[in-house]
């Protein structure tokens, strides 16, 4: 139960600080933190919270990372359903808290989008599902590879948090504007069950592209770094 409350409590800082920077933050007038900011935002939340937790639970905070840790075969296949129950809770619980914070301001709208993830005319930048979607593989790909790497008994100990970290935030600043970036389901998950409407009609593609290039990433990673565990 320790990992699970773990996985509950990052995932919530997950989409607390990162989610929360883009709807509180992003575009506060005149002195907003932008894009840059709301990057750098999703990359502290991992970086930080696998400091406090990853000695706990591995800090995954990412229903697509368990699976592809498991694929790479770093994660046993029994802790897969509860890791992801208790991070796609942590992520709907902090959306609650992170709308009861938004809606305290006058004109605030879930319409606007509350930092859900979107295609077409509710992609950022207006890019295509197909766009969305290979964006999402590939982005999440390299996520694995790089978590796989970075946790590698043969890489340098105690700097993986920093590499993760470093890597969402260039994952963010890369896919913002196509996706408003996911390679995370429950985050995904936690924000559109607000929104409603469009937001959970297109949850699935933010489900299926982190998942595929989850297990993408984690093969690559297990088949060039000849790992035997």
């Amino acid at each position: 139960m320790e990992k699970y409350g773990a996985e509950f409590f990052g995932t919530f800082w997950l989409v607390l600080g990162g989610c929360g920077s883009a709807v509180l933050a992003a575009a506060f007038p005149e002195v907003g933190i932008g894009l840059l900011g709301v990057s750098l935002a999703f990359g502290l939340t991992v970086l930080t919270m696998a400091f406090a937790i990853g000695h706990i639970s591995g800090c995954h905070l990412n229903p697509a990372v368990s699976i592809g840790l498991w694929a790479g075969g770093r994660f046993p296949a029994k802790e897969l359903l509860p890791y992801i129950v208790s991070q796609v809770l942590g992520a709907i619980v902090a959306a609650g808290v992170l709308y009861l914070i938004a809606s305290g301001k006058a004109g605030f709208e879930l319409s606007a989008g509350f930092a859900s993830n979107g295609y077409g005319a509710h992609s950022p930048g207006q890019y295509s599902m197909v766009a969305a979607l290979i964006t999402e593989v590939v982005m999440t790909m390299f996520f694995l590879f790089i978590i796989m790497g970075a946790t590698d008994k043969r890489a340098p100990q105690g700097l993986a948090p920093i590499a993760i970290g470093l890597c969402l935030t260039l994952i963010h600043l890369v896919s913002i504007p196509v996706t408003n970036t996911s390679v995370n389901p429950a985050r995904s998950t936690g924000v559109a069950l607000f929104v409603g409407d469009w937001a959970v009609s297109q949850l699935w593609l933010f489900w299926v592209a982190p998942i595929i290039g989850a297990v993408l990433g984690a093969l690559a990673y297990r088949f060039i770094g000849k790992e035997t565990s």
